[in-house]
């Protein structure tokens, strides 16, 4: 078999498997692309509520949230109909887009600034800050995006890909954002998210139109050669526009991570010795000269180390990087930040009141320990025996008497008691005993006793 015949055959084989044209169902996708276009009945108050879960789940950080948010909303619907009708130069279906498209922006953002109005959570998570500063990462999004959606539309058998579309080109968090923006009055929030929604939007829509033309959708209305230059001069004109500004922000974005990222080749080569500790340092990236700040523990640092980090810097590519260096180990000198003698200050402060505790709390344990070696002190040197004389005369049938203070408790707290034990050789009366334990209360001095006889 000739090399001929085979490379024929493979690139066949290719236009085989690639090929999209064989299952389009142009009725079929036009006919799903236009009903889903107008916003009226359910199919708003289905974008009303998946926009305010989307802001639930963007005012508290909740990715999973904004995902099933993003699954039920219908917001894909005009912005194929107007690629489509890009693509088929049908100037009425546009324009029914274009105002469907405006009534949900409108509706979406009130919507949204109305919960972010009532909620108390006002502060920007990481899900909201990231739809403030659209990229051309997010314009090819949109557009591999959209041609995906524009393609599953047009099958005879139809697929459950266009809420994965929907999900991928991220069409409600932005419009969440910008409400977000226009509650709380910070606009660079509400116009950075408006960008993201309509650089999605007209990318979509693009990438809509080239599949619809690639797949040879029948043109509603022919246009002349010359008006038909004009207007596709006019699409280049408009992506070219659109695109623009996210090519600056990307590239700054991407400069800003390789930034980070030599910032910590910086940190992990640098400090291999040992001797020296980065506990906290602050990396602010800027687009004519960035500076790095370290706060650094351990001996003085010399000025050859500090032109050693310098040279450090220099050959991984940060050499208009600003370095600063804080030493924390020098004590409360005029050279420490006064942000570092706050901290000391806070420290020092801490452990005086934290000594001043546990003092209070000794003290107060030696003054219960005083009371309780009074208390025995006062128990042993009581009249013991001139009270058993004086028992013996009013009680001829006491044997031994003896009294001490006993601390006693029931599980819970403990106290002191003073306990009289008494030996007798038969058995008191109740009202001789009653007797016995009121008139040995009263010799004592005490105003609680225990009488315990055997």
């Amino acid at each position: 078999m000739e090399f001929s015949t085979v490379w024929q055959s493979f690139v066949q084989y290719l236009k085989d498997i690639f090929n999209i044209y064989h299952d389009t169902d142009w009725k079929g996708a036009i006919d799903d692309i236009k009903a889903g276009i107008h916003y009226r009945g359910a199919n708003l108050w289905t974008l009303i509520f998946a926009i305010l879960i989307a802001s639930v789940g963007l005012n508290v950080n909740s990715t999973a949230v904004v995902i099933g948010a993003m699954l039920i909303s219908p917001l894909m619907g005009p912005i194929l109909g107007a690629g489509l009708a890009l693509g088929t130069n049908d100037i009425g279906l546009f324009k029914d887009s274009a105002r469907n498209m405006l009534v949900a922006v409108v509706i979406s953002v009130l919507a949204s600034a109305l919960y972010f109005s009532l909620t108390p959570l006002h502060e920007a998570q990481s899900e909201l800050l990231a739809r403030t500063r659209p990229t051309i990462f997010d314009v090819l999004i949109a557009l591999f995006g959209g041609i995906i959606g524009i393609v599953v539309s047009t099958r005879e058998g139809y697929s459950n890909a266009i809420p994965g579309v929907a999900i991928a080109t991220a069409l409600m968090p932005p419009l969440c954002t910008a409400g977000y923006g226009l509650a709380t009055g910070q606009w660079p929030f509400f116009f950075g998210a408006l960008y993201l929604f309509f650089i999605n939007g007209i990318f979509i829509a693009l990438a809509t139109m080239v599949v619809v033309r690639y797949l040879k959708f029948p043109k509603r209305q022919y246009l002349d050669e010359k008006t038909e230059r004009r207007a596709r001069l006019a699409i280049v004109l408009v992506a070219l526009i659109t695109i623009l500004p996210s090519v600056f922000v990307a590239i700054s974005v991407v400069r800003e991570a390789v930034f980070k990222q030599r910032v910590d080749a910086f940190l992990r080569t640098a400090f291999r010795d040992q001797s020296h500790a980065v506990i906290k340092y602050e990396a602010s990236f800027g687009n004519d000269s960035s500076k790095l700040v370290l706060n650094v523990l351990g001996p003085p640092v010399t000025n050859a180390q500090r032109t050693g980090w310098r040279r450090r810097l220099d050959s991984l590519g940060l050499a208009r990087t600003h370095l600063v260096v804080h030493e924390l180990n020098q004590g409360l000198s005029e050279k420490l930040s006064k942000r570092d003698k706050d901290l000391r200050s806070q420290i020092i402060r801490d452990l005086y009141l934290r000594q001043d505790s546990v003092i209070h709390d000794k003290d107060r344990r030696i003054k219960i320990l005083e009371e309780r070696l009074v208390r025995l002190e006062k128990s042993r040197y009581k009249p013991v025996r001139q009270i058993f004389d004086e028992l013996k005369i009013n009680y001829p049938e006491v044997r031994r008497f003896a009294f001490d203070e006993v601390v006693q408790t029931d599980g819970g707290r403990a106290d002191t008691v003073p306990v009289a034990l008494i030996d007798l050789k038969g058995r008191l009366s109740p009202a001789r005993r009653k007797k016995l334990a009121r008139w040995l209360q009263v010799r004592l001095r005490t105003d609680t006793l225990q009488l315990v006889t055997y």
